[in-house]
This record gives C-alpha cells, structure tokens and sequence, in this order.
C-alpha cells in the first residue's frame, strides 16, 4: 500500500510531497489540480503496462486510462528542460529478503517490508530519458546515474556492500532508454551481484498491479447485458464491466466481509445491503432473461411494496453508484483503489454514506481508497467517524488543494482524535456563512419595505 508520493514538475505541480491513509481525500476548488495527483499514479501504471520496455513514460491517448498528451503537455509550465521527478514509497505485502549470491553461505545481507523508488525524466537529444532511477531498501540505495552521452554507473551506499564486475564482459559504454522504473537489462548482466534488483522491479509492478481506477464519467445501465463468462481484473475506468464483476463474483461463489463485525454475505446480496442502507432502494439483484442466453438484466425493488422494475427504469443515481461498490468489493484485498469524483448525481445523504462504505472497505478488507471529490457530506461523515472512534486520525488524510497564478498547492488538513480540522482553509466550501448573512440582510430588508 502507498505510504507517500513526491512529485516534481508534473502538470500544475511544481512540488508536492504527500502522505497516504488507510482512505485519503484530496479536496479543493476546480482546475485546482487535484485530478494530477491521480493521473500521476495513472501515468506510472499505463507505464507499467505498455507492451514496449523502451517507453520511458507511457503518456497515453484514446481508451488509455489518462491521455496527457506528450512530455510537454505534461511537464510543469511546458518547459522541456525541466524534469518530471517522483518518489514513491510504499509497504510490501510481505519481507523481502536480498541474499548475497557471492558468500559461500549466503545470508540475508539486506531485509525489510518497505520499499522506495526515485526516478527523473527529462529530454535529452530530442529523446525522454530517465536521468537517475534508485531504490532505496533496507536504508540503502540502489541508483541508476545516467551521464550525458548515455553512459550509466550502478552504485550503491551500502557501507559493506558493492556491485562487482562480471569478468571478461566489456563494460557497456552506452544503453538504450526504458521504462522509467527498470533497470537497463545491462546494469543487471554486467554485474556478478545485481540480479536482486529484478526483485525491486518486480515489487514496483505488483504495486501498479495493485492499483485500481474509477473515472468521474460512468456510463448509462443498459436494459440487458451480454456476459461471456468473463472474469475482468475490475469494473472498467467508466463501470462498463460492472455486471461482469458482479456476475464473475456471483459464479465464483465468492463472499466479503462486511461490516465491522465482519458479517459474511454474498457478493450480490452485499451489494443490495449498501443500496438499501444508502435508502437508494429495497432490493437489487441479476437475472438471466432466459436459461443459457448470457443475456442478463439488473433488477431492483424501490421499496418492499414495488414490483421489480430494471435499473433503467430507476433514479439515475443508482446506476452511477453500483460501480463504486462493486469495485471496492471485488478487488483483491489489500487493492489500493483511486476514485475520481465518486459523489457524482448523489444525493447528499447518500454522500455521506458512502463514506461509511469506503471506512468499512478500509477496516474490513484492507483495501486502500484515494479519492478525488467535491463532497462536503464526504468528508463530515469521515469526520464524524474519528469523532465516533470508528477510525483512527491517523488512518485518514484530508488534503485541501488550491492554486495561485496557475500553480497548485496543497494543504495537509490537520485530523485531530475529536474529527476536527485544526487548520480550516478559508471559504473550504464556499463562503456558507456568508451565503446565510446575505439570505438574512435581504429577508431583513423585504420586510422593512413590506411593512414600511
């Protein structure tokens, strides 16, 4: 799970340093640039997937999870002789341990459950090349340095440890530019001791593969659904494979946990409770139109005395909902999960709800939730719960993220144990009190002209 992202030169940001909860909210005003702090991990998890090693960063384009363009669209104020840089630092699913193969009886030389990379991309002869990628394990460093002819050295701060050559092997004056997070394939076979490092990359994509996005734009219910036997890795970017999760998840007779008391249910039942406990309706479950057509509807009862009636044919907020549970409950626990703007066409008592939602995924599956939103019924209810004692303050991140002359800033909300904000921004969510002092002054002056 992610413990921290630092940033440089990325979009509206020209730094940010942050630290991540068990749910963590970025909060702000519009254009503000709290989507980029999202589409920085997007970025780093498309770069993981491209098929092509020599993308340093995968910039995406149609149908990619983030499209942004090229390194110029994407680097602070357009200045390619800037660099993009980022450290992320996380906590590994479980210890790592790094042998020295040259011992003659090898021991565990580093070990440790936490893991950091560093990387920088910048332009160099009209290329994007990463000028300096380490890993930082174990309180030691591991760094990729990369000279301006394409030359590398591999070195270490390791007080009793270097890489050694391999013998006979010509010292390989110049490599070839590849994904941001990977070694060059010759730092690794150059070196009699450095095949661990594969270790650190292959941690590095785990964490990626980790990493779960629902965008703000979902798509309308469909009156029937078409399902192949499909078992998708989530529920789509826009919810279109919503119903495949569900189904996938009901075939395989899977359960979660729900409930501080860690009650069991089955997928499709959980996720009706939600929608009845958010008062969206009484009952929802799928039904096959006809035995072995594949072809499904979604079907729901708005209260105990209705007939059942498609989701189509319900309040649009129901179907803009069903993604977001659905996908906090099918990803594999201990998932980080990146909602953008999940409150949208929400009621704001269902609002506030789905912040229960997202605090008994926390609690109960260990799944991590940053999320990007407009919500104040959000973030009270988070609030409310440290209040309650039904989350620790320190499980939750608050961020407020503002701009000033076309930069972004960030301001860490200080959550004490009692669910209050200790330092406030100015007009958070608009100027509430003045919008009543203005309602009270014109109320005031309506009747003084009516009775005058």
């Amino acid at each position: 799970m992610l413990n921290r992202l630092k940033l440089e030169n990325f979009k509206a940001w020209r730094e940010a340093d942050l630290t991540f909860g068990k749910v963590t909210g970025f909060f702000g005003t519009n254009s503000a640039g709290k989507s980029s702090l999202l589409h920085m991990l997007l970025l780093l998890k498309q770069t993981r997937n491209a098929t092509d090693r020599g993308i340093v960063l995968d910039f995406g384009g149609p149908g990619h999870m983030v499209n942004l363009g090229s390194f110029e669209d994407a680097v602070y104020k357009h200045d390619k002789s800037q660099a993009i840089s980022w450290l992320l630092d996380w906590t590994l699913p479980e210890t790592l341990t790094i042998e020295d193969p040259l011992e003659p009886m090898p021991f565990a030389r580093f070990k440790g459950n936490s893991l950091q990379a560093r990387c920088e991309v910048g332009i160099r002869d009209k290329r994007l090349w990463p000028r300096e990628l380490a890993y930082r394990f174990d309180d030691v460093d591991f760094r990729l340095q990369t000279g301006s002819k394409s030359e590398f050295e591999l070195v270490t701060d390791a007080p009793d440890f270097q890489f050694l050559r391999t013998q006979g092997r010509p010292w390989p004056v110049k490599h070839h530019p590849v994904k941001a997070y990977l070694f060059p394939s010759q730092a690794k076979s150059y070196f009699q001791n450095a095949d661990f490092l594969g270790d650190f990359e292959l941690a590095y994509e785990k964490l990626m593969d980790s990493m779960y996005y629902l965008g703000p734009l979902r798509e309308y219910p469909r009156r029937e659904y078409h399902w192949a036997g499909s078992s998708p890795e989530d529920v789509g970017q826009r919810g279109e494979r919503t119903m495949d999760a569900m189904l996938a998840a009901t075939v395989r007779e899977e359960t979660r946990s729900l409930g501080y008391r860690k009650w069991r249910k089955p997928f499709q039942e959980m996720i009706a409770h939600w929608l009845y406990e958010l008062g969206l309706i009484h009952d929802f479950h799928l039904e096959e139109i006809a035995r072995g057509t594949n072809l499904y509807r979604a079907m729901v009862e708005t209260s105990s005395s209705s007939v059942t009636t498609p989701l189509t044919d319900v309040g649009f907020g129901v179907s803009q909902l069903l993604p977001v549970l659905v996908l906090l409950y099918y990803v594999p626990e201990g998932s980080t999960v990146l909602l953008e703007q999940p409150e949208i066409h929400l009621h704001p008592a269902v609002q506030s709800g789905l912040a229960d939602v997202m605090l008994n995924v926390a609690h109960v599956r260990n799944v991590q939730i940053v999320v990007e939103s407009h919500s104040e019924h959000l973030m009270r209810r988070l609030q409310r719960r440290v209040a309650e004692q039904k989350i620790s303050s320190e499980d939750v991140k608050l961020y407020f993220v503002s701009a000033n002359r076309g930069r972004a800033q960030v301001s860490d909300l200080l959550l004490n144990e009692w669910g209050e904000i200790e330092n406030w921004p100015e007009n958070f969510f608009g100027d509430e009190m003045g919008e009543i002092a203005a309602i009270s002054e014109a109320s005031l002056k309506r009747r003084v002209m009516q009775s005058g």
